[in-house]
């Protein structure tokens, strides 16, 4: 298995992606299980992105930006709305 180390700014946008996941679930006062189920993954997997240990598929990141009403460059902290 060939694992490629990431650069500082990838992991800092990792890190701001799951950071993000973590305060939008807490505003809406859901469960990771809650919002998996409206993702339609398992409660394990979500709990992976928001600990930014896995980065989910394009689809994925779409799906989420939509059901929390937020633009993709904010949930990549690339803007603040």
């Amino acid at each position: 298995m060939n694992k490629r180390m990431l650069s500082a700014d990838e992991n800092s946008t990792e890190k701001k992606f799951a950071e993000r996941l973590r305060e939008l679930r807490a505003e809406k006062g859901w469960t990771q299980a809650r919002t998996a189920k409206s993702l339609g993954i398992s409660a394990v997997s979500y709990l992976h992105y928001e600990k930014g240990q896995r980065v989910p598929s394009l689809s994925m990141i779409v799906k989420i930006a939509e059901l929390y009403d937020v633009s993709i460059d904010y949930l990549f902290g690339v803007s603040q709305y």
